[in-house]
């Protein structure tokens, strides 16, 4: 006589207990397997976000870097209407898209108002006088250290803003 039973042929109560064991590991790996690639996924997307919402500042940025070089080359030296055409345009561009960019709308705005403070003083063209006068002369210094004085202001909202993009890439 037989002592053991059987559930059915070929199977034993040890060879069950494996498959219910191996059943409920391969269902915790699976579950953990979803919940990680789940995880990935959305880690992904927030990336991906990220990226999209930095490039929208990759061309005012780079702008930003063109208008302090091209300020920085008019340091210490007066300029006429004539010298100040690439400041003109980028501060053009700048202000195209100044509203459009709600996170450095203010920054922008800055240096769009510093660019016309400073193509404002802009010094008149040369008279063909050989001779200047003192008053003339003294007159022209004090254009031209307005002008100075403008270009060191929208030096530091170039920077102001730049700054404000680095923040925000960053975060």
């Amino acid at each position: 006589m037989m002592t053991s039973t059987t559930l059915a042929i070929g199977t034993s109560a040890g060879t069950l207990a494996a498959t219910i064991v191996s059943s409920l590991l391969l269902g915790a790996l699976t579950t953990y397997g979803l919940v990680h690639h789940r995880q990935v996924f959305a880690w992904m997307k927030k990336i991906r976000t990220k990226d999209e919402d930095n490039a929208t500042y990759d061309d005012p940025d780079q702008w930003l870097a063109d208008l302090y070089k091209a300020q920085c080359r008019r340091s210490q030296k007066p300029c006429q209407a004539e010298d100040l055409e690439d400041i003109c345009e980028i501060g053009n561009m700048l202000k195209g898209v100044a509203d459009h960019i709600e996170a450095i709308r203010s920054e922008l705005t800055k240096v769009v108002e510093r660019v016309d403070t400073y193509l404002a003083t802009a010094l008149p063209e040369p008279t063909s006088s050989l001779k200047v006068t003192l008053p003339e002369h003294r007159a022209g210094l004090v254009k031209a250290m307005k002008q100075e004085a403008a270009r060191a202001e929208l030096a530091r909202a170039i920077i102001t803003a730049q700054q404000k993009i680095k923040s925000l890439r960053r975060s």
